[in-house]
């Protein structure tokens, strides 16, 4: 089994080498890490990248902690472009798993459609590779054995299970120390995200936004509410899809003037 590593926290950050040991540890054969040279979160599922030339820039670059025998590259583009680009060869053969993370705070309910964590295992999933999104719910997380360990628990059983080439396993863990979480248990995702915007509209056309934490006790069974309450979650994903037979206008001649 070859394992990409990725995440939108960039290639500084430890979380890649969490899920490197984690990919290790539940029997891959080969792991590279391919990470964002900097910060990219809230890229989503952006292709963007920095080319010189007309080549995507690439460096050799460790990520602090991996284990001995992992390739690791810094790459100047979005997380999702760097699952693009590993599932045409870029990084060496095509990965059969991707590992995305483990990010500084959660991603939990509809706020991960702007993850840059999740736009990664999504981006995977729509070229047949599975993937696994990883979150720690803190913006300065101290727990990374806890992520570690429940990222090996849901990856163990991700592999016993037959292959769904466009769903993404989303986990999110809370920062607590291993003996304090209280379980894993699957969940939905909330109706809100982590924080929420107001626009305000201010002179000259400009706009100022406005953000804040939202109670995520107030629907306590989410994977929002559940990681509060300090249970680890695991939501299924869809990458993107279609409703074949959803009532929708068409026309069967060519639209005339003036319609």
């Amino acid at each position: 089994m070859r394992v990409l590593v990725t995440n939108d926290d960039g290639i500084e950050s430890e979380g890649l080498a969490v899920l490197a040991r984690a990919a290790l540890a539940a029997g891959a054969d080969e792991v590279v890490v391919a990470a964002p040279a900097r910060d990219s979160s809230g890229a989503s599922a952006s292709l963007l990248g920095a080319e010189h030339d007309g080549r995507l820039v690439v460096d050799r670059k460790d990520a602090p902690g991996l284990p001995d025998g992992v390739d690791s590259f810094a790459v100047r583009a979005a997380p999702a472009l760097i699952a693009f680009v590993a599932a045409h060869g870029g990084f060496g053969p095509e990965p059969d798993l991707l590992l995305s993370g483990v990010n500084r705070g959660a991603n939990t309910g509809h706020a991960v459609l702007h993850s840059g964590t999740v736009g990664a295992a999504l981006s995977a999933a729509t070229h047949g590779i599975r993937g696994l999104a990883v979150s720690l719910g803190d913006a300065r997380p101290q727990h990374w054995a806890t992520a570690e360990a429940y990222t090996t628990h849901v990856l163990r059983w991700m592999l016993d299970q037959p292959q769904q080439r466009d769903r993404v396993v989303n986990l999110n863990v809370p920062d607590r120390p291993l003996a304090e979480v209280r379980g894993l248990r699957r969940a939905p995702l909330a109706a809100f995200g982590a924080v929420q915007a107001r626009v305000h509209e201010v002179e000259h056309g400009n706009l100022m936004l406005t953000y804040s934490e939202l109670a995520a006790s107030q629907e306590s069974e989410t994977d929002a509410g559940l990681l509060l309450r300090g249970w680890a979650t695991v939501t299924l994903l869809h990458a993107p899809a279609f409703e074949a037979d959803a009532p929708l206008p068409e026309l069967h001649a060519p639209l005339g003037p003036g319609v």
